[in-house]
C-alpha cells in the first residue's frame, strides 16, 4: 500500500489499544474501519485488490478480540465501554462463570454487551436474595432509621420500589412504606415499635433484588436510667419484641 497508508493504519491501531476488549464493537474501531476502507483504499487500490486488503485487515482486527485480558477474563462490557472487570459489580471469572466483587447478596441487573454480536441487553448477576439481618437499636422518643440502600443499586438496571414491612405474630405483616426512597424513618419511637421489619426492593422481572431484616431493640430511660429492650428471634411467626422500664 506504500507509506502514504501509515498515517490511516496508525490511527486504526490506536483505536484498538484504547478500546482493550469488544474491539469490534468500539465505535471508534467502527469509524476507522470504515474511514480506511471508503476514504483511502478506495482511492488507493483497484477493487479487487481492495477488496482482499479490507478483509485482511478485518480478520486482523478480529485477532485482537481473542487476544487475553490481563486485569481478569471477560465476554461482554458492561453499560458505556466498562470491561467486566474489577471495580465492575459483576464480573467474568476464569472458566466463564460470573462472580460478584461488590454484591455478595441480592439480584442485580447490569446492561451488557455482548462482544460476538455487539448487541446489548441485560445480564442478571444473581445471588441469595437474602440480605441477612440488621440489628438496630435507638432510644425511646429518638427517630428509628432503617436504611435498605446496598452499594450496588444505584449501578442495577430494572429496579422498581423499595417496600417496608413491619412484621408481627402469626406469619402477618403491614406494608408501611413503598416507594423509590430506601429508608424509612419513623420519628419518636415508643416500646410498641420494638420489633421485626422487613424491606425488599423490587425489580421486572420475577422476586425482589433485595430482602433485608431488621430487628428493632433499644433504651428506655427511667428514674434510674435506662433498661435494654430485647427482641426475641426473627421470622418463626410468634416471637415478637419487648420493651420493659425501670
Amino acid at each position: 500500500m506504500g507509506p502514504q497508508a501509515a498515517l490511516p493504519v496508525a490511527a486504526l491501531a490506536g483505536c484498538l489499544l484504547r478500546a482493550r476488549s469488544c474491539v469490534t464493537c468500539d465505535p471508534r474501531v467502527v469509524a476507522a474501519l470504515d474511514a480506511l476502507e471508503k476514504e483511502y483504499l478506495s482511492t488507493h487500490l483497484a477493487p479487487g485488490r481492495h477488496r482482499q486488503v479490507m478483509e485482511r485487515i478485518r480478520e486482523t482486527v478480529r485477532d485482537f478480540r481473542d487476544l487475553p485480558y490481563l486485569e481478569d477474563t471477560f465476554m461482554g462490557v458492561i453499560g458505556e465501554g466498562r470491561t467486566l472487570a474489577p471495580p465492575c459489580p459483576c464480573s467474568l471469572a476464569s472458566g466463564g462463570q460470573y462472580r460478584f466483587v461488590h454484591a455478595p447478596s441480592g439480584t442485580m441487573l447490569q446492561r451488557l454487551m455482548w462482544c460476538s454480536n455487539c448487541v446489548q441487553d441485560n445480564y442478571i448477576c444473581r445471588k441469595s436474595r437474602d440480605c441477612g439481618v440488621r440489628h438496630i437499636n435507638v432510644h425511646e422518643k429518638e427517630d428509628m432509621i432503617l436504611d435498605c440502600e446496598l452499594n450496588w443499586h444505584k449501578l442495577s438496571q430494572g429496579l422498581t420500589y423499595y417496600s417496608f414491612y413491619r412484621v408481627w405474630g402469626s406469619n402477618s405483616e403491614t406494608l408501611l412504606y413503598k416507594g423509590k426512597g430506601p429508608t424509612l424513618t419513623k420519628p419518636l419511637v415508643r416500646p410498641e415499635d420494638a420489633g421485626n421489619y422487613r424491606c425488599e426492593l423490587g425489580i421486572e422481572r420475577s422476586g425482589p433484588a433485595t430482602v433485608i431484616h431488621f430487628q428493632v431493640t433499644g433504651q428506655s430511660w427511667g428514674v434510674h436510667g435506662g433498661v435494654g429492650i430485647r427482641v426475641l428471634g426473627l421470622g418463626d411467626g410468634r416471637q415478637r419484641g419487648a420493651w420493659s422500664s425501670g
